[in-house]
C-alpha cells in the first residue's frame, strides 16, 4: 500500500498542469468590415499626425500618465502615443505606427511623410480591394513603384 505523502505531490502536479491557461481567445473580423475598421484606425493616428507635417505643421499636446502633458511636433512622438479602444481600429493605428517607426529608424526624419503616405496607400488599396482588385496584384503594383521611385532617388 503507498503512502498518502508520495501520492499527494504528484497529484498537486497534475492539477497544476491542467489549469493552466496558454492563450485567450481571438476574435476574428472579415470582408468589408474587417477592412474599414483597419481603414478607420489607420486614419485616426494619420489625421492625428498628419497635422505636425511641414514647416507650418502644428503641434500637438499629448497628456501623459506622469508630470506635465507632452508639446511636440514630432510624428513618431505623436504615433506612439496614440492608442484606440476598439481593437480592430488599434490594430490599423499599430500598422501606421510601424511605418513610422521604420522611418525614424532608417532616416531619423520623415515619419509624418511616411505616416501620410501609407494612409494614402492603405485607403486607395481598401477601395481597390473593394471595386474588385487582386490584393496580392495591388501589392505587387506598389511594390513596383516604390522600387521605381528607389531607382530613380
Amino acid at each position: 500500500m503507498k503512502s498518502l505523502t508520495n501520492v499527494a505531490p504528484r497529484v498537486s502536479k497534475a492539477v497544476a498542469r491542467s489549469s493552466r491557461t496558454y492563450s485567450s481567445h481571438k476574435e476574428l473580423m472579415f470582408g468589408i468590415e474587417g477592412r474599414n475598421k483597419l481603414l478607420k484606425g489607420v486614419e485616426s493616428l494619420a489625421k492625428a499626425v498628419a497635422v505636425t507635417l511641414g514647416p507650418k505643421g502644428r503641434n500637438v499636446l499629448i497628456e501623459q500618465a506622469f508630470g506635465a502633458p507632452k508639446i511636440t511636433k514630432d510624428g513618431v512622438t505623436v504615433a506612439r502615443s496614440i492608442t484606440l479602444e476598439d481593437k480592430f481600429e488599434n490594430l490599423g493605428a499599430r500598422l501606421v505606427q510601424d511605418v513610422a517607426n521604420k522611418a525614424n529608424e532608417e532616416a531619423g526624419d520623415g515619419t509624418t511623410t511616411a505616416t501620410v503616405l501609407a494612409r494614402a496607400i492603405f485607403s486607395e488599396g481598401v477601395k481597390n480591394v473593394a471595386a474588385g482588385c487582386n490584393p496580392q496584384d495591388l501589392r505587387r503594383g506598389v511594390q513596383l513603384a516604390v522600387d521605381k521611385v528607389v531607382e530613380y532617388l
